[in-house]
């Protein structure tokens, strides 16, 4: 049951990191190339893909019950790692598209987000599992 957040945020983050990926080669070369921008566009369509497929691994870890404390840590690993990819791939696109310059101070923001979920990663591993207890 407590893989079900970190599959479903996989999922909508890596077909939209996809679709973000084919938007900024296809349809927003030109402008972010213009701008400065495409190594911003790309790196959040990077951290955007990497974290998605460490929310999949989460999801697929948590399976089969890894016990209490494991679990808690792992599904608080994820939903950091949605926020913090939400903030810090999401304020780089709009940066990326010319939006306000308050984007900026959350991208370090987001950054946080995604350094705290491998933390409670780490820590999810660390936690003692039911068929490793004693």
């Amino acid at each position: 049951m407590h893989q079900r957040f970190p599959l479903l945020a996989a999922g909508i983050l890596g077909a939209s990191g996809v679709a973000a990926g084919a938007l900024g080669t296809h349809l927003l070369s030109p402008y972010l190339a213009g701008h400065g921008m495409r190594e911003a566009w790309e790196t959040a369509v990077r951290y955007q893909l990497f974290h998605a497929l460490a929310l999949l691994g989460v999801a697929g870890w948590l399976r089969p019950a890894p016990g209490v404390a494991a679990a808690v840590r792992a599904v608080r690993a994820a939903r950091c790692w949605t926020v913090g990819t939400i903030l810090f791939s999401g304020s780089l696109y709009g940066l990326a598209c010319g939006g306000p310059r308050w984007l900026g101070p959350v991208t370090p923001l987001g950054g946080l987000g995604l350094i705290a979920g491998w933390i409670f990663a780490a820590g999810a591993a660390a936690a003692p599992r039911p068929d490793h207890d004693g």
